[in-house]
């Protein structure tokens, strides 16, 4: 992926030489680590679309993922208002922590990474669409067994789940109408997997139309 350019020139602490990038996912919006950076890992970071850091304990630029494999894929980087920071926005190829966590902010014996709740989606998005693209990784997953029952069944799923949200809703069962929801999220993920789309074009026809407030079913605000 080409970053974007930023029209604010990254500059370097005079004493040490480097500046801090905070490393983003640009998808779920989670922190996933912070690094340094030369001039030279700056430079390399976007000639290669991928993040380069200088590595102070091993005194050498550090490509992310060039011994496990989980490089960090750059969408954009935002450098701040001073010129002495920058965030980069990435798509992680795996774990970005050592220790095989998402974020290096997560602790360890955690099994999730915390995210706003947008993100969390980006997140279970990104799952299943793992799950369609490499179903041999999961073979007792039940996203994988709607894959292999192919659209008919998972539009079928979502009209049931649609069905007892709408019944929930309308009786008024406030206690279980949040898994009854999640449900209907979960399968409507699944179909947008199915049919090769994606959470974000969902967003940016909202976008749209929040933008024309008179367009479809959205009004004034």
């Amino acid at each position: 992926m080409i970053p974007v350019p930023d029209s604010i020139q990254l500059t370097f602490d005079p004493a040490t030489g480097l500046a801090p990038a905070i490393i983003q996912d640009a998808d779920t919006g989670q922190v996933l680590m912070l690094g340094y950076l030369n001039e030279a890992a700056w430079l390399k970071t976007q000639q290669e679309g991928r993040v380069t850091f200088f590595s102070r304990s091993k005194n050498r630029l550090w490509t992310k993922g060039e011994s496990s494999g989980n490089f960090l894929q750059v969408v954009s980087h935002h450098v701040d208002c001073d010129a002495d920071t920058v965030l980069i926005r990435v798509i992680p190829e795996g774990p970005t922590c050592h220790r095989g966590t998402v974020s290096c902010f997560v602790q360890a014996q955690q099994n999730f990474a915390p995210a706003a709740p947008v993100g969390f989606l980006a997140s279970l998005e990104r799952l299943i669409n793992e799950r369609k693209q490499f179903p041999e990784r999961a073979p007792t997953s039940y996203t994988v067994s709607l894959f292999k029952k192919g659209m008919p069944k998972i539009a079928q799923k979502v009209g049931e789940e649609a069905v007892e949200t709408v019944i929930d809703a309308v009786a008024g069962h406030h206690a279980t109408l949040p898994g009854e929801v999640a449900d209907l999220l979960y399968h409507l993920l699944v179909l947008l997997a199915a049919s090769g789309l994606s959470l974000s074009e969902v967003i940016s026809v909202l976008q749209e139309r929040h933008r024309l407030p008179n367009t479809r079913h959205l009004s004034q605000e």
